[in-house]
This record gives C-alpha cells, structure tokens and sequence, in this order.
C-alpha cells in the first residue's frame, strides 16, 4: 500500500486539513504531489503560517488577500499547470508564507476553481508531538477530511519544549508529568482526548489518524499498537489509522480502517 490517494479513497474532491505535529507540511505537499498528478485542479495553503515553499515542494506561489481575485488569477495558471501553494502575504525577515483566514479558504472553495484544497491547519514548531491551545486548530468549516498526524519519533522521548510543542497542555490531556517518558497511550490519548489534536473539527468531516515517522520495525511495531488504541475508542469515531512515512516510500506502509 503505497498511495495516500487510493488509501484514504480521495476520488471526489474536497478540501483536507492537517493538524497535530510531526510532519503536516510535507504530507501537505506529498498530498498535493498525488492529487494534481492526473490534472486535477490542487491548492495547497494554510491557516497559520508555514515557510515559504521551494521549487521541489511546488511551482507556483501566488499572493492575495482576496477570494475573488485569488480564483480568477489561479483558474488561468491552472491551465499551465495543475498545483498552486497560496497565502495572504509573504513574511521576508521570517522566509515565511501566511495563510488565508479559514472564511477566505470556504470562499475559495465556493468559487469552484479547484477540486481539492489542502489546508495546513495548525502549527508545531516541527515537533513531534503537540496540544492544541485555545484558539487551535484554525479549521475551515468546508472541510471534508481532517487528518490529525503525530510522529512517532516522540515515543520514549521526555515530555519537553525538545520533544512537544506545548508540553504543559500535553502533560494535561495526557497525565504525563512533565518530562516523562512520552508513552504509545499517550501517543493515542492525544488523538481521543476531547481537547487533543483533532479539537474543534466539523461535525461533517472524516478523521484520519496519521502515525507518522514510522521508518524502522520497533516505530511501526509502536504505530500498530497505537492504532488498535485509537480504533478500539469507539467514541472517538475515527474512521481509519494510516501507518507511514512522509520523507521516504512508501509513504502509507499499513492501514487500519475503524470497525
């Protein structure tokens, strides 16, 4: 198994948010990379701020802060080439890219320029494993797939500012104490916990948990207890956990469709 596309039966079109920590941009890109791959019409954005794409990630930025003017600019480059990263406005000191307000990407997706949106939804500072505050994740209400993804490199790491990204709210949801071994369990209670990564999401939406990371036997060992946790939390209503790597193929190494 090898292609998020035909893994998470991506066939319609529709707008997908990343959240968590672990990976979120270059499964953002990777994504975009199969999406467009057959002509289809593929944006790539956020709602917070990611660092400015290079070529190999995409080749085309574009700028604006207008839902309107944005479409009508991308429906003619789209007639050259089938992938757009896009934000409101270039931050140069920090070689960052700001995102579009989540109103802006439902306006974008109303337009109908493009057949898929993926949305970047959340920062972690590249850790691996996170809490969302109060005002996280920043979630489009057009969403169609949320994908929450955590990297396994955090497992027998200490719960630290190294290793999380807002340790003190991980160390709340999880009952970890600070600087703990990060555990498989509390891998899993960041998905379930009411107040982890998947946080605020649309009612309509399909969840996906993602265990990234996963490039020697011991991390997918840990992925696949970790999935039966999520799978077995009824309650949570996942559909599925996806098992990969986001810098290496095969990016998807197993999957676990909920019962």
């Amino acid at each position: 198994m090898t292609s998020l596309r035909h893994s998470l039966k991506l066939n319609k079109g529709g707008v997908i948010s990343l959240v968590g920590a672990g990976g979120k941009t270059a499964l953002m890109f990777r994504l975009a990379r199969e999406l467009s791959r057959q002509g289809a019409a593929v944006l790539s954005t956020t709602t917070t701020k990611i660092y400015m794409p290079n070529r190999k990630q995409t080749a085309i930025v574009m700028i604006s802060e207008s839902a309107g003017d944005f479409a009508i600019g991308a429906r003619e480059i789209l007639k050259r080439n089938p992938h757009i990263s896009a934000g409101s406005r270039l931050i140069p000191l920090r070689n960052k890219l700001k995102g579009f307000a989540p109103e802006t990407i439902d306006a974008i997706w109303r337009s109908g320029a493009f057949r898929w949106i993926v949305v970047e939804a959340d920062g972690a500072a590249g850790k691996p494993v996170k809490a969302p505050a109060v005002h996280e994740p920043v979630i489009p209400q057009s969403t169609t797939w949320v994908i929450g993804i955590i990297g396994l490199e955090a497992i027998g790491r200490p719960l630290t500012q190294r290793w999380a990204f807002r340790p003190q709210l991980v160390s709340k949801i999880t009952g970890l104490a600070l600087g703990a071994v990060i555990t498989e369990s509390a891998i899993a209670e960041v998905f379930v916990n009411d107040n982890g990564i998947m946080k605020g999401f649309p009612a309509h939406a399909k969840r996906i948990a993602f265990l990234n990371q996963a490039e020697s036997r011991e991390r997918l060992e840990a992925g696949r207890r970790i999935a039966e946790m999520i799978n077995s939390h009824k309650t949570a209503g996942f559909a599925g956990v996806l098992i990969g790597q986001t810098l290496y193929e095969p990016i998807v190494r197993e999957y676990y469709p909920a019962d």
